[in-house]
C-alpha cells in the first residue's frame, strides 16, 4: 500500500475509512412545474403554507445541474397537470436489471402518477409490471449491493414485498417504519454505497433496528436534528453524497467517513415532504 493509498483512507478527523469510489448513475426526474400543496397526506404538508412554484423549479434545476456536473445521466419525465406531487419521481416505481415495476399509490390524489410513470417506462423500452398491493416505488425500496431494503408501515403494504422480490429476482429485507414523519423508507435511511448505509433508528420498529444492526454494524447513525430536516433523503454515487443543506451534522459525519457531501437547498420542495432522493428515481440497470 502506498502513502497515497493510506492518505485516501484517512478522514477529516483522522479516522481511517475505505476509499470511496464514484460510479456514473442514471436518474429520472420530473420538474415541479405544477408543484403545490393542495392536500395533506403526510405530516410535512400544510395546505395553509404558501408554495412558490418558481422557487421550487429553480431549486430543482440546481439539483439536476449537480447530477450533470458529477457526470450522471438525467432523463426528464414530463409533468402532468393535476399531479402536484409528481416531482417526487422516486415514488414512481423501480427499474432494476431491465425490469420496471410501476408504483401503486395508497392515496387517490397520487394514483394518476402511476399512469404517467408507466408511460415513461414504456417510452424507455420497458414493459412495466404491476403489483396487486400498494407499494410506492423507491420511496420504500432502496438497493444496497445485491439486496433491496423495503419499507412498510405507512405507505407500502408488506404484502407487496414478495411480489417485488419475485418480479425483480432480488433478495428483499422488510423494515417496519413506526414514526409517521418518516412515512417512506427514503426519509429514514440512506444508501451510501454497496455496503454502507446511514439511518435514524427511532423511525424503525425494534425488530427492524435489530435487523439493520446485524446487516450493517458500521452504519452511520444520524441524529434527530438532521433526520427532521429530511437529511437522510440523499442520493449517493458511492463517493459524492447530495444532501439537503440543513443537515449539517450529517454532512460532517459523511466527510469523516470519506464521502464528499454536496449540499442542495430544496426548502420549497420540503413543504411537500420530500428532498433530494424523493426527487430522484435511479435506474438500477
Amino acid at each position: 500500500m502506498t502513502i497515497s493509498d493510506v492518505a485516501g483512507m484517512v478522514g477529516a478527523r483522522g479516522q481511517r475509512h475505505p476509499e470511496r469510489t464514484a460510479r456514473r448513475r442514471r436518474y429520472a426526474m420530473t420538474p415541479p412545474t405544477y408543484f403545490a400543496v393542495e392536500y395533506a397526506i403526510n405530516p410535512w404538508m400544510d395546505t395553509a403554507v404558501p408554495v412558490d412554484t418558481d422557487v421550487a423549479v429553480a431549486q430543482w434545476r440546481r439539483l439536476r445541474e449537480v447530477y450533470l456536473r458529477l457526470g450522471h445521466t438525467v432523463a426528464t419525465v414530463a409533468p402532468v397537470v393535476g399531479l402536484p406531487d409528481m416531482v417526487y419521481a422516486a415514488n414512481g416505481g423501480i427499474v432494476v436489471d431491465g425490469v420496471a415495476v410501476v408504483a401503486r399509490f395508497r392515496h387517490p390524489e397520487r394514483a394518476g402518477e402511476s399512469v404517467a410513470y408507466a408511460d415513461w417506462m414504456t417510452g424507455q423500452g420497458y414493459a412495466p409490471r404491476r403489483t396487486r398491493h400498494v407499494y410506492e416505488g423507491q420511496g420504500d425500496l432502496l438497493l444496497v449491493g445485491s439486496k433491496l431494503l423495503a419499507g412498510y408501515g405507512f405507505r407500502t403494504d408488506i404484502r407487496a414485498h414478495p411480489e417485488i422480490a419475485a418480479l425483480t429476482g432480488r433478495a428483499l429485507v422488510s423494515l417496519e417504519l413506526v414514526d409517521p414523519r418518516f412515512y417512506h423508507l427514503d426519509t429514514a435511511l440512506a444508501v451510501l454505497d454497496d455496503t454502507t448505509i446511514a439511518y435514524y433508528p427511532p423511525a424503525f420498529a425494534e425488530s427492524s433496528r435489530r435487523t439493520l444492526e446485524a446487516l450493517f454494524p458500521d452504519a452511520i447513525i444520524v441524529a434527530g436534528a438532521d433526520a427532521f430536516e429530511l437529511g437522510l433523503n440523499v442520493v449517493s454515487d458511492g463517493a459524492n453524497v447530495v444532501y439537503p443543506t440543513a443537515a449539517t451534522g450529517f454532512a460532517e459525519q459523511l466527510a469523516a467517513a470519506g464521502f464528499r457531501p454536496i449540499g442542495v437547498d430544496l426548502s420549497e420542495l420540503r413543504k411537500g415532504g420530500g428532498a433530494v432522493k424523493c426527487c430522484t428515481l435511479e435506474v438500477y440497470s
